[in-house]
């Protein structure tokens, strides 16, 4: 594995950084928490012109084509800014599962679009009191003539409000299956949820909403099987993020260590505070490397049954972890709403919590290592 940026990846990088200083600064992060839509439509068009909506799209549905390297390079963007978009559950989750087993009517409807911007989709997945495996998503999906009948509670649901469609896995008689499903069909009710992190997510109720059988998206019974696999991949992108996180809230918080003076000298010349941030720039380097060895496996056609977990467990305990440390260094002031730490503070809770949390990954690795002959 060659750490080495290519020139192209670099691009990547520098783009992304571009449009994210401009129109993601922490002002605009500010702003838009418990926003019920959730992002920014500028931000958001200026993702889409430089084609980072499409990244992970081939191009023979006008995206990008890149791997998960270069989507890793992004999302590490995106944690060092605090982006809010719902390029997560649109441009990866989604457009993975399209691409995976969408018919081809319904990747030339969708993809496109995705790939531009202009549509939105979501994941509605988790269910409430119920757990992060096959076995939490118990909402039925009966049949009906040629039609499925969908009722049941979904929670966490991320930017719902502005999804064009929501993919929602649903059990059938024959398993857990994945439907494109109309949020603003009848039947389908939905109120905010407000969060730690501040992000837009949704409680969404279906009560006997009829979709149609041409809009399941892949084989009788193969919707869990589609939706983990697609996940793993996109853990590592939630990984990249959390790093992005974890160095900047530690990069500001070694520069306020070399400004606050106490005792007559500055704050990182104390030996204990010095240790605490050596021990976080550790830990971030080799999350870094974690992350990218995982996105480096997917994009090689490797297993990354245990990589990809352990990538998001150790990224997202280390952010967490920083942003606990970082947090002591600056003292009350780091969990007061002028400051910007309390912003990444909180978010690496969450991000710790959702889309698989530290149990769930950890059988996950454990179940990977104990499988092996």
């Amino acid at each position: 594995m060659d750490l080495a940026l290519t020139e192209e990846q670099q691009m990547i990088v520098d783009m992304t950084q571009g449009i994210l200083e401009e129109h993601s600064t922490i002002e605009v992060v500010r702003q838009l928490e418990d926003d019920p839509k959730g992002y920014p439509d500028e931000l958001w068009k200026q993702l889409a012109e430089s084609g980072l909506t499409g990244l992970l799209i081939p191009e023979s549905f006008g995206g990008g084509g890149q791997g998960l390297v270069e989507a890793a390079l992004v999302y590490e963007q995106f944690g060092t800014y605090l982006s809010p978009v719902p390029h997560f559950v649109s441009s990866v989750l989604s457009a993975r599962m399209l691409l995976e087993v969408g018919t081809d009517h319904q990747q030339e409807e969708w993809l496109g679009k995705m790939a531009n911007g202009d549509a939105i989709l979501s994941v509605a997945w988790l269910e409430p009191e119920r757990g992060f495996g096959q076995k939490g998503v118990q909402m039925a999906a009966v049949a009906d003539g040629g039609d499925f009948l969908l009722s049941g509670v979904k929670q966490h649901v991320y930017f719902a409000s502005a999804a064009s469609q929501l993919i929602v896995l649903a059990r059938t008689e024959a398993g857990i299956e994945l439907f494109l499903v109309d949020p603003t069909a009848q039947g389908v009710a939905m109120r905010q949820q407000l969060s730690q992190s501040g992000d837009a997510q949704y409680r969404v109720e279906f009560d006997n909403v009829r979709v149609s059988s041409s809009a399941r998206l892949g084989g009788a019974g193969t919707g869990w099987e589609t939706f983990n696999q697609v996940l793993h991949e996109g853990i590592i992108l939630l990984a990249a993020q959390a790093i992005g996180g974890a160095q900047k809230v530690l990069d500001i918080t070694v520069e306020y260590s070399k400004e606050r003076i106490q005792f007559d000298k500055p704050l990182g010349a104390f030996q204990a505070l010095a240790h605490y941030m050596a021990d976080c720039v550790t830990n971030i380097d080799g999350g870094r490397v974690l992350v990218y060895e995982a996105a480096w496996n997917a994009a090689q056609g490797r297993s990354i049954s245990r990589f990809a977990p352990m990538a998001k467990l150790f990224a997202c305990e280390t952010y967490r972890e920083v942003t606990r440390i970082c947090a002591q260094i600056w003292g009350g002031v780091a969990f007061t709403i002028e400051y910007d730490c309390q912003l990444y503070f909180r978010r690496a809770k969450q991000l710790q919590l959702s889309w698989w949390d530290t149990p769930y990954l950890e059988e996950l690795v454990a179940a990977d290592v104990l499988d092996q002959e």
